[in-house]
């Protein structure tokens, strides 16, 4: 069924003000440029899974609607990486982005346009007055009925604007990789070579095994071109891969394919037979899962999903690793901030980690919170070391203890706005916004700690040569880099391999003996606080069920609301989770500031008001997750009002 989005009143849209234009051939953009066109403006950060969705879902939208609708990128910062102009050049390069981009990293534009969430979504009609506002992901088809609607309206009014708009490509450039994302070692032979390494060459769309000298091009398998397609090593696509992974060789005779490979974009799996040279795919429909949508709220979030993986849903695999503790490939499946694992002998999928909330929480497998699991490791002891990408974490899956119901700990990370770089007790360290991981044999783990540009090193607590006791540590290994996205030993056991994802290449590093010490702070996302009044405080998310559907109250209630805060005694009353989307809080005047976390779902099914749902009739679920600063003041916000999925 298509959302119906609601039109807002009639209010002028405010101008686009930041430090300068991407994508313009260095020109400014203004409304006025812009007048006589259908304009969304797609608040976005690189950093967060949820608003690259967003990227190709609007894809084919301004594809279809190139000579009167202007998509206008308007970049507001998480991370104090994202605010450096040459690393956002970088992801605009990255994700192939052919649209006008606004480098906001003060926030001036979200701030005039009220933007409380990443992705958030404005539509601007033909004569400059804001049609509608959204938030999250998943709006496509809705958004598709209202450009229609208002390309109706104003041809009949005679405001709409046909042509060119702002947009101008920048010069392509040839390169051997082009900001890959994960490597393996070959450790056995592939198809007849043992010889180098597998490489993720993400922004050419394939898979490379590339030579021991790092530069030479040994095979490849992908046509260069992103797209969806299995066959031969010369004739099958794949969109932004990242992670790889070899499998045994006992198994990989017997299921007739050698390589797991992430297939982020495409939201598969695929398989590669290095011998033939075949693409298969291994699991995934190609429609990118969106919080268990497609089960019903009486079931169980982690467990098993069949054994027909190629008619399950996934959502933007990031990285990929055969466990011989779990018997499985375990998967960081960012796009619903999990861990899912895949039996390749079985072809049975599941859930093996993870609540589907974006947060940082440990616990068993249906307490879990991941916020974008990108990175994964195995250890000595099986234990699952996992990269958490958005909160900036270092956390591990004690498999080893319990391969079918591990427990995560976090070692590193405060929440998913906090981050640094801060060397020291693990419990104050500071990573910021990692994507890659990999556990050395003298029990250490080594973090490609992306933004921050640097490797780290977590040594927990051992018993050193004269028998003393030294505590849990965190160190600097390497730094300088541009965006590592992947380390590991290389077969020497004396050197790193870093994935240089933003240098367009692999470069090794030695190990020194002695690691370097940093302590450059802690911080937090800055983004603009709202004021509010301390004590008594209101809290209500409005959610209208889509045209064609009703929402789901078979079993109660069909809403939920999650609230919690940082730091948690903000909150003195009213925090936790419970049905409705109403919630009356007590804030304590003793805090001074803080963030308030709000997670709001809602069960819907197709079907008309007023008449039962069928029994098989299909249901969605509805989520969405804030993160909102606030400051208590005298005269502050006595209520905050949200909308779920920013219907109006």
């Amino acid at each position: 069924m298509t959302e119906t989005i609601q039109r807002q009143s009639r209010v002028r849209a405010s101008e686009l003000i930041g430090r300068g234009w991407l994508n313009t051939g260095g020109k400014q953009v203004s409304l006025e440029d812009l007048r006589g066109k259908i304009v969304i403006l797609d608040f976005w950060t690189f950093c967060c899974i949820n608003c690259l969705h967003v990227l190709d879902e609007l894809r084919p939208l301004e594809e279809k609607y190139d000579d009167i609708l202007v998509t206008v990128g308007v970049h507001s910062p998480k991370f104090e990486h994202e605010a450096d102009p040459e690393a956002l050049a970088a992801a605009v390069e990255r994700y192939e982005i052919e649209h006008p981009v606004l480098d906001d990293p003060e926030l001036v534009t979200w701030q005039a346009y009220s933007a409380r969430a990443w992705p958030t979504l404005v539509v601007i009609d033909p004569e400059g007055y804001i049609a509608a506002s959204l938030s999250g992901e998943g709006h496509v088809a809705g958004m598709t009925s209202l450009v229609e609607e208002l390309v109706a309206e104003h041809e009949a009014k005679g405001t709409l604007n046909r042509g060119d708009g702002p947009y101008v490509p920048p010069e392509p450039v040839s390169r051997t990789l082009r900001f890959p994302g994960k490597a393996v070692p070959i450790t056995r032979e592939l198809g007849g070579s043992d010889e180098g390494y597998l490489v993720a060459d993400t922004g050419h769309h394939r898979i490379l095994q590339l030579g021991a000298d790092l530069e030479t091009v040994l095979r490849s398998w992908g046509t260069g071109e992103k797209g969806y397609r299995d066959g031969d090593a010369d004739t099958a696509q794949f969109n932004e891969p990242q992670g790889v992974t070899i499998l045994p060789e006992e198994l990989a005779q017997k299921i007739g394919y050698d390589v797991v490979v992430a297939d982020t974009v495409n939201h598969r799996l695929r398989g590669i037979n290095t011998t033939t040279g075949a693409v298969t795919t291994l699991a995934g429909n190609g429609i990118q899962r969106l919080l268990d949508a497609e089960r019903t709220r009486s079931e169980t979030v982690v467990g098993s999903l069949g054994t027909e993986p190629l008619n399950v849903s996934l959502s933007s695999p990031w990285d990929v690793l055969w466990s011989e503790t779990v018997g499985a490939v375990v998967i960081a499946m960012a796009g619903t901030h999990q861990v899912f694992s895949f039996d390749p002998a079985t072809g049975e999928l599941a859930v093996y980690s993870g609540t589907g909330l974006e947060g940082l929480t440990d616990g068993g497998p249906d307490e879990a919170w991941y916020a974008q699991s990108s990175g994964l490791a195995e250890d000595a002891a099986g234990d699952i070391w996992i990269a958490d990408s958005e909160t900036s974490a270092l956390r591990v899956l004690r498999t080893g203890q319990n391969a079918s119901a591990p427990e995560v700990q976090t070692l590193i990370g405060e929440g998913l706005f906090d981050f640094g770089f801060r060397d020291g007790d693990p419990g104050q360290a500071r990573l910021q916004h990692p994507l890659g991981v990999t556990a050395l044999p003298d029990g250490s783990v080594l973090v490609a700690d992306t933004y921050n540009g640097a490797i780290r090193r977590y040594k927990g607590e051992h018993t050193a040569a004269d028998g003393t006791t030294v505590a849990a540590a965190v160190s600097t290994v390497a730094r300088g880099l541009k965006e590592p996205s992947d380390v590991f030993l290389d077969a020497d056991g004396k050197t790193l391999l870093v994935v240089e994802t933003n240098a367009h290449q692999l470069v090794r590093i030695s190990v020194p003996e002695k690691y370097l010490t940093v302590d450059e702070g802690a911080t937090q996302t800055q983004r603009p606080s709202t004021p509010v009044t301390a004590g008594e405080f209101g809290l209500t998310v409005s959610f209208s069920a889509p045209t064609g559907q009703k929402l789901d109250d078979r079993w109660g209630d069909p809403t939920q609301l999650q609230v919690s805060s940082t730091p948690p005694e903000l909150i003195t009353e009213g925090a936790g989770t419970t049905e409705g989307l109403n919630r009356t809080l007590q804030l304590d005047p003793e805090i001074t500031e803080g963030v308030l976390h709000i997670t709001a779902r809602a069960a819907a099914c197709d079907g008309a008001e007023g008449e039962e749902i069928p029994m098989h009739a299909a249901c969605h679920l509805y989520q969405q997750d804030w993160g909102i600063p606030v400051v208590l003041a005298e005269g502050g916000e006595t209520a905050l009002q949200l909308d779920l999925r920013g219907v109006k």
